[in-house]
């Protein structure tokens, strides 16, 4: 049976074939374009180079960056411990629990909102942190919060973070690509689809058109690919969690905290949501219909810890 070190030693092979395949995968929409608006092979390798070196820029940037654009994205500022009591006992929750992770303590941040939630980045433990809402220190005690900080450290060992900064950058840099290329095709290729129709280009116009749906594709693909990985690490951070503070109740109750809040987190968006511990959107924001669902269901994953104590699980309305 896999243990937890094995799953992030996995986590860190799974995080370099990732960034392989999809800087492949920017290579070989890049060529197609390149033979489509060109005309030929040895006109496609400007635009390989050029797909190339996005994504390894944009990779290099979020190796780099990434954590600090997040917080920075989110509003979060860095804990002060003497603020109050529930800085401090954050503060300790974290401590404590980062010795039980056998990892160093990461860098701890609040979001001032009143929404409830939290998120853990960085590119791996010796370089993480983990935010957390005003409204989840307010209203979750002191077991509660450990489930929700156990979770997070969970990802943060399990080096989750990193693959989740890696993800968001090539998705986005593969979306970026993407509308790009439809931009110049839509444009710039207008003129040479006339010209090959008049020098009866046909292979050419066809190529164009396959980098057309390829290019539509491509950004969607990888897109649901991100989704169904993200909603598996979820599951796998819960149970991390329980298995560090060795109390499944403390994430149950807080989980069940989290989905009876009401409150919109404004400062998340697309780019955001997968990092926290429970989807930030609310079903009903007006900009939950631009939303896909970034986190397994709140009732499975309260089920899933219910389990763990021998419980009887929630009916769909529990």
């Amino acid at each position: 049976m896999a243990t937890f070190y094995d799953l992030a030693a996995a986590n860190r092979r799974k995080s370099a074939l990732l960034v392989l395949l999809v800087i492949g995968i920017f290579a070989a929409l890049a060529t197609a374009a390149g033979v489509a608006f060109t005309g030929g092979i040895e006109g496609a390798l400007p635009y390989s180079l050029f797909a190339f070196g996005l994504g390894f820029f944009l990779t290099l940037g979020a190796w780099f960056g990434g954590d600090r654009a997040v917080l920075a994205a989110s509003g979060a500022k860095s804990l002060d411990p003497a603020a109050g009591p529930e800085e401090l006992q954050l503060d300790n929750i974290t401590a404590e629990l980062s010795i039980a992770a056998n990892i160093p303590k990461p860098k701890i941040y609040v979001i001032d909102d009143t929404a409830l939630n939290a998120f853990a980045t960085g590119r791996d433990p010796q370089h993480a942190s983990i935010a957390v809402t005003k409204g989840l220190m307010a209203k979750l005690d002191r077991e509660e919060m450990s489930g929700v900080i156990a979770h997070e450290l969970s990802h943060v060992r399990n080096f989750d973070i990193r693959y989740s900064l890696l993800v968001a950058a090539l998705v986005g840099s593969l979306a970026l690509l993407s509308d790009m290329l439809l931009r110049f095709a839509m444009f710039g290729g207008a003129g040479r689809r006339r010209e090959n129709e008049k020098g009866g280009g046909g292979l050419q116009i066809i190529v164009l058109f396959l980098t057309i749906i390829l290019a539509i594709l491509a950004p969607i693909a990888a897109r649901m690919v991100q989704l169904a990985v993200s909603r598996q690490r979820e599951y796998l951070a819960d149970a991390s969690g329980v298995e560090l503070t060795r109390n499944p109740q403390g994430l149950e109750r807080a989980l069940a905290k989290l989905a009876g809040d009401k409150e919109v987190l404004e400062v998340a968006t697309k780019a955001t949501a997968h990092f926290y511990i429970v989807n930030p959107v609310k079903h009903f924001e007006t900009r939950a219909a631009g939303f896909m669902a970034t986190h397994p269901p709140l009732t499975d994953r309260i089920n899933r810890l219910r389990t763990l104590r021998g419980a009887q699980p929630l009916d769909e309305r529990g």
